[in-house]
């Protein structure tokens, strides 16, 4: 596992709470954090591809994901090392360690090259990590960056709840408020914009009304 400098008050915070919450985390997350696997079906990693995950957290979604597409090389970036040492070992139990590189690093501005000695990927997904990160829009910038000619970035996150009664909302809100997540309001519009400034083509899904958001965003080749 890697290492780079890391902007220590989000890394700190990101521990602190994961110091704990990591050994339930994909026991309680998978009631609320919906469209992930809706994601992974999507990426359509071509063979032999190169797949990288920003936030990957436990690596819940690199193991599904390297169950699914078995030829492909997987790489995930965390700024917890709580979370990479259960990821890791999630991973060791699997026996995927050989196919899946974890690095310590910060989504908003990382050295793929320094970090797993590749540049670009094929696919790049980042999953309910933008509502959680300062400075989110880099780690969308830093992704695109970091993509192959004909690759494609895949984010799925909170929506605003626009189908839903405004209790629901409120209430949930509040709850992810103690977590230190923010759905973010302007996620579609950065991404439109992104795949716009970059040539990319976008495509974009409300799922379960407006609880979640998906975005895929195709570079040029």
């Amino acid at each position: 596992m890697s290492t780079t400098e890391l902007p220590a008050s989000h890394a700190e915070l990101m521990d602190g709470v994961y110091r704990w919450q990591r050994h339930i985390y994909d026991l309680t997350r998978k009631y609320y954090l919906l469209g992930r696997d809706r994601l992974i079906s999507g990426l359509e990693v071509p063979p032999g591809g190169t797949v990288l995950e920003l936030g990957c957290g436990t690596g819940r979604n690199i193991i599904l994901a390297a169950r699914r597409y078995p030829e492909a090389r997987f790489f995930g970036l965390d700024i917890s090392a709580e979370m990479l040492e259960t990821a890791a070992a999630a991973i060791a139990r699997e026996n995927r360690s050989g196919r899946v590189t974890l690095a310590l690093g910060d989504a908003t501005n990382f050295d793929a090259g320094t970090l797993y000695g590749v540049a670009r990927f094929d696919r790049i997904f980042v999953s309910y990590s933008l509502s959680m990160s300062p400075g989110w829009e880099k780690t969308v910038s830093a992704a695109l960056a970091a993509l192959a000619p004909g690759g494609s970035l895949h984010v799925v996150d909170f929506g605003q709840q626009e189908g839903l009664p405004r209790w629901f909302r409120a209430l949930l809100r509040g709850w992810l408020k103690r977590f230190h997540v923010a759905p973010r309001e302007s996620l579609r519009e950065v991404l439109e914009s992104e795949s716009e400034r970059t040539g990319a083509t976008f495509h974009f899904r409300t799922l379960y009304r407006g609880y979640a958001w998906l975005g895929v965003i195709g570079a040029a080749r």
